[in-house]
């Protein structure tokens, strides 16, 4: 390990555009798979042409470099945590091109839910629901609420009202359909709002939910800084979101039916090939286990912790105001 931590801080010196607290995540990284120091040599070879020929990733901006040991040899790829993973190759923001994805596929989004997932995603929604029990929330906020599964999930804490927003006026229509078939208009309201500006007081809600919603913002800390400006003190947040396992087998089982099973199932049933595309890719952006919770701590949130659901597949995070 002292050897790895050795090879690793050479790494991190070559790499030095990487600033503050992402070279200690790079840092952490290499220590905590013990890698063999002519890995970490190699690695650090990479690295320095990396920077060398792409200038343009020394612009300041919040970068991840992560490395990982593949069976074939390495991979040095550059993530940037503002996730610009987009749907469409289209001249229009990620946030933009995200609205008109879970528009085009409103109708089926549900069906299309149950069906890849074999009913497991409600499992994973009443566990992060019951995250909330001992907290007992009057006003809950549900952020990127979509069809309003996780906010009808959430009417079992009994709380006095559920707001939830969606920058989709597709997938609200569909959720407004569904609180009016079960008369609980009274209960909870769906209205179109942004995560990263979300249209409410500060310290308004008692906890805020987001299910399979962060890794569509645009800006993740600024959505993330908007959730904790809303939550009252002592108010917690609950986000639910894919996650990659790393455990063979179920890994290697994993990636094939997330790469080539489900978008090609998504894209017959629901006519917009792009979505389910863009799902696998948008997981695989997003910056899971750990380095979420190193986010959350960095926004400002206290307490955090995480839960890893069906052999990674999904996680579920905690945070306190």
């Amino acid at each position: 390990m002292a050897t790895s931590k050795k090879y690793a801080s050479l790494f991190i010196n070559a790499s030095s555009p990487l600033c503050g607290n992402y070279r200690s995540q790079a840092l952490r990284y290499c220590a905590r798979r013990s890698l063999h120091p002519s890995t970490l040599l190699m690695l650090c070879a990479l690295a320095s042409l990396r920077w060398k020929y792409f200038p343009q990733a020394r612009d300041g901006r919040q970068f991840l470099l992560y490395f990982k040991p593949v069976t074939f040899g390495l991979v040095l790829r550059l993530d940037r945590q503002e996730m610009d993973v987009v749907p469409y190759k289209e001249a229009l923001s990620k946030k933009d091109q995200v609205a008109k994805m879970f528009n085009n596929i409103s109708r089926r989004y549900d069906f299309l839910n149950q069906l890849l997932s074999l009913g497991i995603d409600k499992i994973w929604r009443k566990k992060a629901i019951r995250a909330l029990h001992t907290l007992q929330p009057r006003q809950i906020l549900d952020v990127a609420t979509g069809t309003g599964e996780f906010a009808l999930e959430a009417l079992k804490l009994n709380p006095e009202k559920i707001t939830g927003i969606d920058i989709s006026e597709g997938m609200l229509e569909m959720g407004r359909k569904k609180i009016l078939a079960k008369n609980l208009n009274s209960k909870i309201e769906l209205v179109r709002g942004d995560s990263e500006n979300i249209p409410f007081e500060e310290n308004k809600f008692d906890a805020v939910t987001v299910a399979f919603g962060v890794r569509n913002f645009e800006n993740l800390k600024r959505g993330l800084s908007e959730i904790l400006r809303v939550l009252k003190p002592g108010g917690m947040v609950v986000v639910l979101e894919f996650s990659k396992p790393s455990k063979f087998p179920f890994k290697q089982v994993y990636n094939f039916y997330f790469r080539f099973i489900l978008p090609k199932i998504g894209s017959i049933v629901s006519n917009d090939k792009a979505a389910y595309t863009y799902l696998p890719k948008s997981v695989e952006a997003f910056p899971d286990g750990e380095d979420f919770l190193h986010i959350l701590h960095d926004v400002g949130f206290k307490n955090t912790q995480c839960s890893s659901l069906t052999f990674g597949i999904s996680s579920i995070y905690v945070g306190t105001k």
